[in-house]
């Protein structure tokens, strides 16, 4: 018994060390942690417990009988975070590269299945080159494997992906299904081919970095969600991320205790707005002096900055935050903050997050790009979005609410549940000039002083339009509130409809325009 209890512990040293110290040291000098090293920081101390730490290859071909290494690339179990169970796998670049086979997609799909099951979030740490080439088929298959329970858990279970290192192929299609992508700037790269192949096929020069760096995803693609200073930043980043999520879509999250009163009041709020209604301020200092403790997690911050979204808590409440933001492009929506938010909305609604959303918009940016790249069909998938949701919404107009974005951006026709307006809120079809230079077109060229007579004319309809009170007496604002009592009525509103039920008509699936 005893030398078969050594025998086991000799396999678990081996099991440790994976693909060897000399690599394990490589791996240090870069400033980069093990994949184990990864799952410590992560979950709380003792709690780890692993799948499947002796499972190896069966590939035989290419000279791979002779390489088999315990745990075949990825480390894969369970534990808690914060004392909330949760699913892990780790990849292990210093096991022939963080490469996928047959065994090692085993390993993911056995954690994917149990967390499912077990309604847990499954948590990924990448660190692959892609498929083992080795093994042909049977990665891919692996892979699909794995796709395949991306697409199943998707809106049932959290999952978020952390690329620490190298992610290419196949092995960036799992991160791109899950639900927040985490990347390490200057480490972690994604992309479908290398440099090498992008100048073979298409004859461009570009850098590993320039083509699929952190940079390149948190800014241009909007692939990655947020850009972290290093692998302990990215860890702390996703801890904090899952205080606000619950374990899956049925459970009740809870409501944490919370010191910041709700009646609180905020008067920096009533002179947030500036007189001019076109000079700029910034929205997320409005969301800060409205939520608890001034906390707020921001997701995909250098992606489509004209929209912000994120995290917050009122009243020890988890809730999703969606808010035009002023100081980029005017708050206006495009492409990219239109898709930005549809996919945030829904997210929030396959878990049941209530989403207050804070509304400064002049309307859809025009132009040949915008037409060009699908703003038609881009600016209808927030619209879907926030129809769609059953979730309480919760919406504060703080000035500008023009035409289509006043309608797509969680209006009371979208089945927003309460909607309230600051006294500085402006709904209308459009601004004041524009509207006039098209209602009096005729009469100020026959006038003796055109502008003169279109700025009386706009001064008129901003007498009429720029202010909040004809929407409230058709119904369409619930009230008409004291900036500094934002956060007071917020928190109301959501203990109103904490146990709201909404439905939609039966059907498999709607069909967002995509």
């Amino acid at each position: 018994m005893q030398d078969k209890l050594k025998q086991v512990k000799k396999f678990r040293r081996e099991a440790v060390l994976g693909g060897g110290q000399v690599r394990i040291d490589k791996l240090h000098a870069r400033g980069s942690l093990t994949a184990r090293e990864r799952l410590k920081m992560f979950l709380d101390k003792g709690s780890f417990e692993e799948f499947d730490m002796f499972k190896t290859h069966r590939c035989r071909q290419f000279g791979m009988e002779e390489k088999e290494i315990l745990g075949d690339g990825v480390v894969t179990g369970y534990g808690t975070v914060n004392g909330r169970f949760v699913y892990v796998f780790s990849q292990d670049s210093t096991v022939f590269g963080g490469s996928l086979s047959e065994t090692f997609a085993e390993k993911v799909c056995k954690v994917m299945d149990l967390a499912i099951k077990n309604g847990a979030p499954v948590i990924g740490f990448n660190d692959s080159g892609g498929a083992r080439i080795q093994e042909g088929i049977e990665s891919l298959a692996g892979y699909t494997d794995i796709f395949l329970r991306n697409v199943m858990s998707s809106g049932v279970i959290p999952q978020i992906s952390v690329i620490f290192g190298f992610c290419a192929g196949g092995a960036v299609y799992s991160p791109a299904l899950t639900d927040f992508t985490v990347m390490v700037k200057d480490k972690s790269c994604m992309f479908l081919t290398g440099p090498k192949v992008v100048k073979a096929v298409t004859h461009e020069d570009v850098t590993t970095e320039n083509l699929g760096g952190a940079s390149v995803h948190t800014a241009k693609s909007g692939v990655a969600h947020y850009g972290a200073e290093s692998d302990e930043d990215a860890i702390n980043y996703v801890k904090e991320l899952l205080s606000y999520l619950p374990s899956n879509n049925n459970e009740k999250f809870e409501i944490i205790k919370s010191d910041d009163p709700p009646e609180r009041a905020d008067n920096k709020l009533n002179s947030i707005i500036p007189e001019s209604s076109t000079r700029v301020y910034d929205m997320k200092e409005v969301i800060k002096h409205t939520v608890d403790y001034g906390r707020f997690l921001e997701i995909h911050e250098k992606f489509a900055p004209n929209l912000i979204v994120g995290f917050a808590r009122y009243g020890g409440r988890s809730v999703g935050i969606v808010a035009n933001q002023p100081r980029f492009l005017a708050g206006v929506l495009d492409n990219n903050s239109s898709v930005k938010g549809a996919r945030f909305v829904r997210f929030c609604d396959c878990f049941n997050i209530p989403v207050v959303t804070f509304v400064d918009v002049p309307g859809f940016l025009p132009g040949t790009v915008q037409e060009y790249n699908g703003i038609i069909k881009n600016g209808a998938k927030i619209l879907y979005a926030f129809a769609e949701a059953t979730i309480p919404k919760v919406t504060v107009i703080t000035r500008k609410a023009y035409g289509g974005a006043y309608c797509v951006m969680s209006s009371k026709h979208l089945r927003g549940d309460v909607n309230y307006a600051w006294n500085s809120a402006e709904i209308a079809v459009m601004g004041a000039q524009g509207a006039v230079e098209i209602l009096y077109a005729k009469e100020s060229k026959n006038a003796k002083d055109p502008k003169g007579f279109l700025s009386e004319k706009a001064k008129e309809y901003s007498e009429l339009f720029a202010n909040p009170y004809i929407a409230a007496k058709r119904g369409y604002i619930d009230d008409i509130i004291e900036p500094a009592m934002t956060r007071f009525r917020i928190v109301r509103a959501l203990q109103l409809l904490e146990n709201k039920q909404d439905s939609n008509p039966k059907k498999k699936h709607g069909n967002i325009p995509l």
